[in-house]
C-alpha cells in the first residue's frame, strides 16, 4: 500500500455520542443527553448515537439484564424524539471499528494519561485498584475510538465528562504528530443547556446517578406520573424560600439543583425561574416542578412502554442503524491501518 500522503482535510461537522445502557435511564440522563440530542438533530446536524454496551462491561453486566438495558435505553431515545431514519442509532458492540480503534489507540495513548483520570481515581478511591478490569482502566481510550471512528467534530458531553473528551483530543494530536498526518479532527465539546449535570434530588451535591442505592434519588423514565410527583415533593431542599436573583442560589445547592431542573423543563434561564418564584416557598415551588415534570416526560414514559412490547422491532431499528455507522467508520479505520503500516489484503 502506498505510504500515507500529508494533506490538510476539512472535516464536516458531525456530531457523537452515547449513553452506557446499564441501569435505566434518569431524568439527568434526558435532560443531559437526549434532549440535547434531539435539538441537534432537529439542527439538520449528521448525528451519530451509541448505546455504548462495550462500556458498560468494564463492570461485571448480568447479560439478559445488559439486553434488556439496551434495548429499554433504545426506546429511550426513540420516545425523547431521536428519529432512527434521521440519525443513526446503535449499539456499539454491533460496530467492530470501536473495538480495532481502540486498540491502535491503546498504543497511542500513555498510562500517566489514563491515570490521571478523574473517573478513574472516583471508582477506585478506597479500593485496590489491581482488582479492577484493565477495561475501566482503557476505557477514555475505547470512548476517543467510539467517537474518531467516525471523525466526530463535535461531542455534547456533560462537565463530568469533559477530561475524557480532553484526552480524545490528546490522543488525535499525538496520532497526527506521529505519523506526521492531518487525518483525525480535534473533537469539541458541547456542554451547553441549564442541567448539563442534574444532580441527586437526596443530595444536591452528588450527581443523579442511576447507581444510587436509593431511588428516591432520581427520577427514573419509567417512573409514573404519581411517582414522578412523589419524589419531586419528598426531594431534599433547604427552609428558606427562593432568593431574588440567581446569586441567592451560590451556597444552596439543593435549592439550586431544583430550579436548574425546572429551566430545563421549560427551556427558561435560571435567571428567569427565579424571577418567576422569587420569594416562593418549596411548598409551592416543588409541587409547580412535579406538574411541569409529569407534563413533560409523561409521554416520554409511555411511548418507551409501547416500544418495548416489540423488541424485535428495537432490534432491527438498532441493526439498521450499525449498518450506517459500519459505513462510515469502517473506511476510517482501513485508513488508520494503512496509515500505521499494516498489511490488510482482505477484510477480515
Amino acid at each position: 500500500m502506498s505510504e500515507p500522503v500529508q494533506t490538510p482535510q476539512t472535516f464536516p461537522t458531525r456530531i457523537f455520542s452515547g449513553i452506557q445502557p446499564s441501569g435505566g435511564l434518569t431524568l439527568g440522563n434526558y435532560l443531559g443527553a437526549l434532549k440535547r440530542f434531539v435539538q441537534k438533530q432537529d439542527e439538520g446536524i449528521e448525528t451519530v448515537y451509541c448505546l455504548v454496551d462495550m462500556h458498560a462491561i468494564t463492570v461485571w453486566q448480568d447479560p439478559a439484564r445488559l439486553r434488556q438495558q439496551t434495548r429499554e435505553a433504545a426506546a429511550g431515545f426513540i420516545a425523547a424524539g431521536i428519529d432512527p431514519k434521521r440519525s443513526i442509532l446503535f449499539n456499539q458492540s454491533q460496530v467492530t471499528a470501536h473495538a480495532e480503534l481502540a486498540w491502535i489507540f491503546n498504543c497511542v495513548a500513555r498510562m500517566g494519561w489514563m491515570s490521571r483520570m478523574t473517573q478513574w481515581k472516583d471508582k477506585t478511591a478506597g479500593k485496590n485498584a489491581e482488582t479492577e478490569s484493565l477495561g475501566l482502566f482503557a476505557y477514555p481510550s475505547l470512548m476517543a475510538a467510539d467517537i474518531l471512528a467516525y471523525k466526530a467534530t463535535h461531542v455534547p458531553v456533560g462537565e463530568d465528562q469533559k477530561q475524557h473528551l480532553e484526552l480524545c483530543r490528546d490522543i488525535a494530536m499525538k496520532f497526527n504528530h506521529d505519523y506526521k498526518i492531518n487525518f483525525f479532527p480535534i473533537t469539541e465539546p458541547v456542554i451547553e443547556g441549564a442541567a448539563t449535570r442534574v444532580m441527586s434530588l437526596r443530595d444536591g451535591t452528588k450527581k443523579m446517578s442511576k447507581s444510587d442505592p436509593s431511588d428516591q434519588s432520581r427520577i427514573n423514565l419509567t417512573d409514573d406520573a404519581d411517582t414522578i410527583a412523589k419524589k419531586f415533593r419528598k426531594a431534599k431542599t433547604d427552609p428558606e424560600p427562593l432568593p431574588d436573583t440567581i446569586d441567592g442560589l451560590k451556597d444552596r445547592p439543593d435549592a439550586r439543583n431544583l430550579v436548574n431542573i425546572y429551566a430545563a423543563l421549560a427551556d427558561m434561564a435560571p435567571e428567569a425561574v427565579i424571577t418567576q418564584y422569587a420569594g416562593a416557598q418549596f411548598g409551592t415551588f416543588k409541587p409547580a416542578l412535579a406538574d411541569l415534570a409529569v407534563a413533560k416526560l409523561s409521554p416520554i414514559t409511555t411511548e418507551m412502554s409501547r416500544l418495548m412490547q416489540d423488541p424485535a422491532e428495537i432490534d432491527r431499528i438498532l441493526g439498521e442503524g450499525a449498518d450506517r455507522a459500519d459505513a462510515i467508520a469502517r473506511p476510517i479505520v482501513d485508513q488508520v491501518y494503512d496509515i500505521v503500516g499494516m498489511i490488510r489484503s482482505r477484510h477480515v
